[in-house]
């Protein structure tokens, strides 16, 4: 057997704890696969104390990861601090700088910063990797750069947020409100105290540039994508969806149009039938759309310490065996300028709840406005609430209910710009809801 891979691991959070314990367990299955005797060395943290279910009493200890990625006893680096600055960012670009791979889970860092880091690496002559950074133990990164690599991609799309599938599918089974389950998130671990990134769409965002960049040869443009979140969906949503044959997902879309890349994050309506329907709580699922292979699907776990930390020591396995690939599937200065696709150019179904007020000519109206802007009608459904029922059965007294359309194929802008006809009418008695619709 060659000489011993020598690790250390900048961060021992839950990740980076299961790392260390992981590489211990399969040491001998990891030599046997890479003909290199793998194992940690040293770690960086803040707390020395903290029991993580291993001693670290035998490994050397860093107070300052910078310098742990600088010492000569380290052969490799694994960023598990988290954050697109700071330490995380000081730490790799320390071990590239020293001639030293870098295993990551950081998909901030890799949005924000990765064609610097990766042009550091090649100049460097070694890899990152970083197959933990999107969508956890699911190896979608290899998938997409080496599995896939005879085929064209023609769209990625997936749940890349486990905070956001549990909201939602707890939403839909039990009627709750978006509030009520955040709070349950919550308690139970899977939501932090300020859950902003998570609901709001920003970490799936982060995870659909580094995708886009590999399924289609661009550079990352974190910038680039559409960022809605799911804080807006009502129950009420999620019923019609039911009774329309649909389900909403959080998902994050990156599709090659005529016009360019299209990136988008957004509250989505998927047919029931399709595969990514029918992954609930947190786990995680990516499709890909390509040329020879047609749809191919990958559902698992998209985060905690085991699954993380799988995809981590994948990435360790490969670098120990001298298996190295360019960070984004090609040389960086191949990598081609992303073609923005505003979201207004986005064309496809949508599903619009408006809150109209109950009164004859309404119905005849919003129609008319649609039409104006060529937009066709697939369904047209008026509800009233309970509470509305209850008080006025004949429907007779004006108060507010839903009219939910369903819409062919048009144009956002068309869409935006019939809506704001609809309110200038006085016709709604508050804000429009828009959910767009993914089909197969």
């Amino acid at each position: 057997m060659s000489q011993s891979f020598r690790l250390g691991v900048a961060g021992l959070g839950t990740v980076g704890a299961a790392v260390v314990r992981m590489i211990a367990r399969r040491s001998a299955a990891l030599a046997a696969a890479t003909g290199r005797d793998i194992r940690v060395v040293a770690v960086s943290s803040r707390d020395q104390t903290r029991d993580r279910g291993f001693d670290v009493a035998g490994l050397h200890w860093f107070d300052d990861p910078v310098e742990m990625a600088r010492s000569a006893e380290v052969d490799c680096v694994v960023e598990l601090i988290g954050g697109s600055e700071g330490p995380a960012k000081a730490v790799v670009e320390a071990a590239l700088a020293a001639g030293k791979p870098v295993v990551t889970a950081n998909k901030a860092l890799l949005a924000l910063h990765g064609a610097a880091l990766a042009t550091s690496a090649e100049t460097a002559g070694v890899a990152l990797a970083y197959e933990a950074a999107v969508a956890g133990g699911i190896p979608v990164i290899k998938a997409l750069r080496e599995g896939l690599a005879g085929n064209a991609v023609s769209r990625v799309y997936g749940i890349m947020n486990g905070t956001c599938n549990y909201i939602l599918t707890r939403m839909e089974r039990e009627g709750l409100t978006f509030e009520a389950c955040l709070k349950d998130a919550q308690a139970l671990g899977y939501a932090e105290a300020d859950p902003t990134f998570d609901v709001e769409g920003f970490d799936t965002a982060h995870k659909l540039a580094i995708l886009t960049s590999l399924a289609f040869g661009t550079a990352i443009d974190a910038e680039g994508v559409s960022v809605e979140g799911i804080s807006g969906v009502k129950p009420l949503d999620l019923l019609m969806a039911e009774e329309l044959g649909y389900r909403i997902k959080l998902l994050g879309v990156a599709q090659a149009t005529e016009a360019g890349i299209e990136q988008r994050v957004h509250p989505t309506m998927v047919p029931k039938s399709s595969s990514i329907a029918q992954v609930m709580g947190v786990t995680n699922a990516v499709t890909i759309d390509a040329d020879a292979v047609g749809e191919l699907t990958l559902i698992g776990p998209g985060a905690g310490g085991e699954a993380t930390a799988s995809a981590v020591v994948a990435d360790i396995a490969d670098l120990a065996a001298g298996l190295t690939r360019p960070t984004f599937g090609c040389p960086t200065a191949q990598l081609r300028p992303a073609e923005r696709v505003e979201m207004q150019r986005h064309e496809g179904g949508y599903y619009i709840r408006l809150t109209v007020h109950n009164r004859p000519g309404v119905a005849a109206g919003v129609a008319t406005r649609m039409a104006e802007r060529e937009i066709s009608l697939e369904s047209i459904l008026q509800r009233r609430t309970g509470e509305t029922a209850e008080s006025d059965p004949h429907g007779r007294s004006g108060q507010p209910v839903p009219l939910v359309l369903i819409t062919y194929a048009a144009t956002e802008g068309n869409i935006r710009a019939a809506l704001d006809a609809i309110a200038a009418d006085g016709l709604l008695a508050e804000a429009p809801q828009l959910i767009r619709i993914e089909r197969e």
